[in-house]
């Protein structure tokens, strides 16, 4: 059982990480300072560096934690009841398509809005974001594969390379949805994916 000082730590630690994550996923990693962090936090500088040795530091631990809680999402939705497994992945880009707001993400598509930017600055971020992804196209890949078992999608390719295609189509997506200030290519994504899984519904 932890104690009432490391529950303490514990919930002053996913605080500062919450915050940075509603900040940056509006502005980028680059753009935010600490100072603004813990300025938003109310937590003292001092505090931020008993918890994280580094900006680079708290970004790692940002993305790992982003990541947790998007996998347990994501777990939750393709392991709906009620619906067969070609339901339920399309019930994960519908998801995808109505909280990424090309104008506020609240932190909702922080894969997307740092992905590029912190990739060329830090080779521990860039992993942090290689090792997210790869759990989400590995969900995607086991869905994908019931699915064809079940007969309810069809597939060409094995299912990783399908997953890791459809999954790089939404994520271009969502690059061009913030540049066109539109949804459409979120209608284009929808389009594609029911056409590469050979889906009427």
């Amino acid at each position: 059982m932890k104690t009432a000082t490391q529950q303490h730590n514990q919930q002053v630690r996913a605080h500062i990480l919450a915050t940075g994550q509603r900040i940056m996923a509006g502005k980028g990693f680059s753009a935010v300072g600490l100072k603004e962090i813990l300025d938003e936090s109310e937590v003292p500088k001092g505090s931020f560096y008993y918890y994280f040795t580094s900006k680079e530091d708290f970004g790692v631990a940002m993305l790992e934690s982003y990541f947790k809680d998007y996998l347990d999402d994501l777990d939750r939705t393709l392991a709906q009841p009620g619906l067969n497994h070609a339901q339920r992945l399309m019930s994960y880009w519908q998801k995808w398509r109505d909280t990424q707001s090309f104008y506020d993400c609240q932190g909702k598509c922080l894969a997307v809005k740092l992905g590029a930017e912190v990739a060329d600055l830090s080779d521990k971020m860039r992993s942090a974001l290689m090792h997210g992804t790869a759990g989400i196209i590995s969900r995607l890949a086991e869905a994908l594969e019931a699915g064809a078992a079940e007969g309810t999608l069809t597939l060409e390719d094995e299912p990783e390379k399908v997953a890791e295609n459809l999954y790089q189509l939404w994520v271009g997506a969502s690059v061009m949805v913030k540049i066109v200030r539109s949804t459409t290519p979120f209608d284009a994504a929808l389009k594609m994916t029911r056409q590469v899984l050979h889906l009427s519904l």
